[in-house]
């Protein structure tokens, strides 16, 4: 029996529509169908992505609710990277 992958990268294709547009190797870009509308639903989004790309928030936000709040409610674009 093969189980059946239903999350893919961070946030979710299921949850959000995320796609992949860009891809090397130290940057991932997505394109958002469905971005969080609430801050609510972007801290838990903002915790997965710091637990997948701790540089995004520790390197370019003061917070985790800035990160969310800025870079994450009704933003069609997120962009992780990796030094």
């Amino acid at each position: 029996m093969t189980a059946r992958r239903t999350h893919t990268g961070p946030g979710g294709t299921d949850r959000f529509g995320a796609r992949v547009v860009a891809l090397s190797y130290a940057r991932l870009d997505l394109s958002v169908a469905a971005p969080p509308q609430t801050l609510d639903e972007a801290l838990a989004v903002a915790a997965e992505h710091f637990a997948f790309c701790p540089d995004n928030i520790r390197q370019g936000y003061e917070s985790i609710r800035l990160y969310a709040e800025e870079a994450l409610v009704d933003h069609a674009h997120w962009t992780f990277w990796w030094d």
